[in-house]
C-alpha cells in the first residue's frame, strides 16, 4: 500500500466538494487495486474491496493526519473506512464526525451523501462526465425531454434540469433512492417536470413508452445484480427498447461498469438490437479514473437515432 501512503503525503488541498484522490483499481499500481480514497467535503471516504488489517488501517490513518495537519491547519481530520466485496459492504467512522444532512457540491450542485450506511454513497464520482454531458446537452436544446433509468438518486437528473431540460422521468425500484433523488432536485431548485416512478422497468415498457418519446434516454443499469439485472443477458433487453422510446434524432447514453465487459460488448449489442443507429462514440472517464486498461473502467457510449 506504498503507493497510496505516498499519494496521502504529497497530495493537494482538495478544490472540489467531491473527487477521487487514489483509485487503485485502475491497475496503474500493482498490488493495490483494492484501494480507493475519495474526497466528500468535509470526509475523507477510504475504501478497500478485501479485508484491511487494523496495522494497514492505523498506517492510512496516521498518514491522513500528517498530511491534513499540513494542509488545514486546526481543522478535524474526519475519514470514514468501507470494506466491501461484491453483495456486502461494512462502513465506521475512523476519526472525526460525518455531518448530518452531508451534502457535497459538483460543478454547481448539491448532491446528498450517506457515507456511514450501504454499499454506494449517493453520488457515483466517475460519472462526472456523463452529467457535465448531459448538462450541455440540455442547454444547447432547452425544453428536451429525458428518460432515465435505473436512475437511483437522479444525479443525471439534476443535471439535466440545470441544463434546462423540460422534463425528466425517473425510473428505478429503490423507493429509498428516489426518495433522495426528489431530495437532491429540491436542495437545486430544479423540482418542477419531474418524475420519481418506483417501478420494475422490465415490467413496466407499457408505462414508461407511454410518457414517450423522449429526445434523450439515459440506461445505466448495474452491470450485476442479482434477481434482477445481469449485463450479458439483460442488456439487449434494453437496447431494443430505444425505438419505442427515442424520437428521430434523439440521442442515448448506455452506461457500463464492469470489468469484464468492455467496450465492445456494448457495440455488438447495438449493432445487434438498433441497427441503423450511429454510435457517436464513448465518453470520457475522468482523470482520476484513469485504467491500465480502458475496457475495465467505466463505459459510457453516446448513440444516435436516425431520422
Amino acid at each position: 500500500m506504498q503507493a497510496l501512503l505516498d499519494t496521502i503525503a504529497r497530495m493537494p488541498l482538495p478544490t472540489d466538494g467531491a473527487q477521487r484522490v487514489f483509485h487503485g483499481r485502475g491497475g496503474l499500481h500493482p498490488g493495490e487495486e483494492s484501494w480507493t480514497l475519495d474526497w466528500f467535503a468535509p470526509v475523507w471516504l477510504l475504501t478497500r474491496f478485501e479485508p484491511a488489517s487494523d496495522e494497514e488501517l492505523a498506517a492510512v490513518g496516521q498518514a491522513l493526519a500528517a498530511r491534513w495537519a499540513e494542509l488545514a491547519p486546526g481543522q478535524a481530520l474526519n475519514w470514514v473506512f468501507q470494506e466491501r466485496d461484491e453483495v456486502r459492504a461494512t462502513n465506521r467512522l475512523m476519526a472525526g464526525a460525518v455531518p448530518e444532512p452531508h451534502l457535497v457540491e459538483e460543478a454547481g450542485a448539491r448532491y446528498q451523501l450517506h457515507l456511514l450506511r450501504g454499499q454506494n454513497h449517493g453520488l457515483f464520482l466517475d460519472m462526472a462526465e456523463g452529467r457535465r454531458w448531459v448538462r450541455e446537452w440540455a442547454a444547447a436544446a432547452p425544453g428536451g425531454r429525458v428518460l432515465n433509468l435505473f436512475a437511483y438518486t437522479c444525479a443525471f437528473s439534476v443535471a439535466a434540469m440545470q441544463g434546462g431540460a423540460a422534463r425528466v422521468d425517473n425510473y428505478d425500484m429503490a423507493r429509498g433512492a428516489l426518495a433522495i433523488g426528489k431530495h437532491n432536485h429540491a436542495l437545486n431548485g430544479v423540482d418542477q417536470g419531474v418524475g420519481f416512478l418506483p417501478h420494475d422497468i422490465f415490467n413496466s415498457w407499457g408505462r414508461i413508452a407511454r410518457h414517450g418519446p423522449y429526445e434523450l434516454v439515459v440506461m445505466d443499469p448495474p452491470s450485476y445484480q442479482k434477481g434482477s439485472f445481469v449485463a450479458t443477458k439483460d442488456y439487449a433487453r434494453l437496447v431494443r427498447r430505444l425505438p419505442d422510446l427515442l424520437v428521430p434524432g434523439g440521442h442515448a447514453l448506455l452506461c457500463l461498469n464492469s470489468p469484464k465487459l468492455g467496450e465492445a460488448f456494448l457495440r455488438e449489442v447495438v449493432a445487434a438490437e438498433v441497427p441503423g443507429y450511429e454510435v457517436l462514440g464513448r465518453l470520457p472517464n475522468p482523470p482520476a479514473f484513469a485504467d491500465a486498461d480502458p475496457d475495465r473502467a467505466l463505459k459510457v457510449l453516446l448513440l444516435r437515432r436516425p431520422g
